[in-house]
C-alpha cells in the first residue's frame, strides 16, 4: 500500500504579498473625464439592453418579462448613479468657487 502524501508548504505572509503588489504595482488610476466617460457608456448600454428586451417581448420572440425587469432595474439604477456623480461634481464645483483665496 503507497500513500501519497503532499509535504505541507509555507504560507505566503502578508509581508510576502505586498512586496509582490509593490514590484508589479500597475497605476490603475481614472480620470476625471474617465470616471464620467465610464458612466455614461454604461447608462448607454443598459438603456440599449433594455431596449432589446423590449423589442424581444414586444415581438413575441420571447415571454421572459423577468429580463425586461432586470434590464429596467439596471437602467434606472445606471442613470441614477450617473446624476449622483453630476451633482456630487457640481457641489464639489460649488464649494470650490465659494473658496476665498
Amino acid at each position: 500500500m503507497k500513500l501519497n502524501i503532499v509535504p505541507i508548504q509555507k504560507l505566503n505572509t502578508l509581508e510576502d504579498l505586498s512586496k509582490v503588489n509593490q514590484k508589479g504595482k500597475i497605476d490603475n488610476t481614472l480620470s476625471f473625464k474617465n470616471i464620467f466617460e465610464n458612466a455614461i457608456n454604461d447608462v448607454k448600454s443598459t438603456e440599449d439592453t433594455l431596449a432589446k428586451e423590449q423589442y424581444l417581448f414586444e415581438t413575441g420572440q420571447t415571454d421572459n418579462t423577468h429580463d425586461i425587469t432586470i434590464a429596467a432595474s439596471k437602467a434606472q439604477i445606471s442613470v441614477d448613479l450617473l446624476v449622483q456623480l453630476r451633482n456630487k461634481a457640481l457641489d464639489a464645483y460649488n464649494e470650490l468657487n465659494r473658496l476665498s483665496l
